[in-house]
């Protein structure tokens, strides 16, 4: 360090749910004698940005918030690490302002690399290749009082067409269970009273120890002070039938399932290198529905995809539009520098591409208004967020219907039992607490 007091150091992050659990685990490991946190978009001696590289948006708005932080505190250390800076480290090193680069191994020794914080006339990169040997860093987030990230799983061992993901963060792996029973004990510690268990590939948990993620939940339950545990998401090929049975025998394991569609056509599916045909994902929805009758359901899709006529398309939406899903993430295909996809013929124009996506968001609006509405009148759990807004607090069900009730203070942080009523004018539902 160039002198004895205190370096204020605050952390940005784009991207995903594990970029978050990451950068929780980057920040604690500062020693708080010689560094003070400070929010992002406060005034600080060093900026960490975590970033993501999973579209062309993506990068776009890294770019844009590595910007506009140095624009805002020209004399601050900048640091950029993550997935981005892993696959294009060059592109972030050029940005003038920025002082230090890191791939995916070296960003947890990122406060090794800080002690000269002084600013560099030019970025110093550090990044190496990826192998088959690399470790499982273990990440947590910590400072939410409502909800934990916990990773579970890194890397991935598919090679889907369009994606980087595997080329930025390595080949599947995972540690033992005993050790994220640890972590997750850790997270009770705090006052934590969820769970979300996170990772590249979360359904691929178990491939580097020999176990499986049912058997990961079936002990995570046991720990005591967590209400609740949620899956972020679950390749459709890997959502067994023990998954299904477990999520729907246990109480504190939320019926909530996000499962990654990207097209209801089995000719994109195919050029897109998915390890499933729409005749699985199908049967994965209608499981869960068949055990969970009111679970929600989400799906991930991308339109546009070099090669996608307007059949495929019409095919995509009428096999949508046929399932009980309760929402859709829609995304424009966007075209990966180094990925197979990045050569397929067949490319969609942007107009085209962002009509389809608009129609796909219009029928995502229309399932999750059906869903709502399913869940009128029923009874259900709420974990109320600690913010207050507008005089209102927050929270969601264990399906993943956002909820909303006038502020009381006592509420914030707990599981409380309610009645679903009809939906606010903000587009969330109104609830009425069983206070007995």
């Amino acid at each position: 360090m160039n002198d004895s007091r205190k370096k204020k150091i605050a952390f940005h992050t784009l991207g995903c749910k594990l970029n978050f659990a990451e950068t929780s685990t980057l920040a604690r490991s500062f020693p708080p004698e010689r560094f003070e946190r400070v929010a992002d978009g406060q005034k600080a001696d060093i900026y960490i940005i975590n970033t993501c590289t999973v579209t062309g948006i993506a990068d776009r708005k890294c770019r844009q918030a590595v910007k506009r932080i140095i624009s805002r505190s020209p004399d601050a250390f900048i640091a950029v690490t993550g997935c981005y800076a892993q696959l294009r480290p060059e592109e972030l090193a050029s940005i003038p302002g920025v002082d230090l680069v890191l791939g995916t191994n070296e960003r947890f020794n990122i406060a090794g690399f800080l002690e000269d914080t002084s600013k560099r006339r030019g970025a110093e990169i550090h990044s190496c290749e990826l192998s088959d040997s690399d470790g499982f860093m273990h990440s947590y987030s910590a400072g939410d009082r409502t909800r934990s990230f916990l990773k579970v799983q890194d890397g991935c061992d598919y090679n889907c067409s369009y994606c980087t993901i595997p080329m930025a963060r390595g080949k599947s792996r995972n540690p033992g269970i005993q050790t994220l029973l640890d972590e997750a004990r850790a997270i009770a510690a705090g006052g934590v009273k969820e769970i979300v268990l996170t990772g590249v590939n979360t359904g691929d948990f178990g491939r580097s120890t020999g176990e499986s993620l049912a058997e990961l939940l079936k002990e995570l339950v046991r720990v005591e002070g967590i209400e609740r545990y949620r899956i972020s998401s679950v390749e459709p090929n890997l959502l067994t039938d023990g998954l299904i049975e477990i999520c729907s025998a246990e109480p504190r394991i939320m019926p909530h399932f996000h499962i990654p569609l990207q097209s209801g056509c089995d000719r994109i599916l195919a050029l897109m290198r998915r390890r499933y045909r729409k005749d699985l994902f199908a049967g994965r929805v209608r499981h869960i529905s068949e055990a969970i009758p009111l679970a929600g359901i989400g799906a991930d899709v991308i339109v546009g995809f070099p090669g996608e006529n307007e059949a495929d398309f019409a095919e995509t939406y009428s096999f949508l539009e046929n399932l009980p899903l309760s929402y859709l993430h829609v995304f424009p295909f966007s075209e990966r520098p180094g990925t197979a996809a990045e050569k397929l013929p067949g490319k969609v124009p942007h107009e085209l591409k962002s009509l389809r996506s608009k129609k796909l968001l219009e029928l995502s609006q229309k399932k999750a208004l059906e869903f709502r509405e399913r869940n009128r009148g029923k009874n259900a759990e709420v974990l109320f967020e600690h913010v207050r807004n507008k005089g209102m607090i927050y929270g969601f069900t264990g399906n993943y219907i956002r909820v909303e009730h006038p502020w009381e203070a006592a509420l914030a942080g707990t599981v409380r039992k309610v009645k679903i009523l009809g939906m606010s004018a903000s587009g969330n539902m109104n609830i009425e607490l069983n206070r007995s």
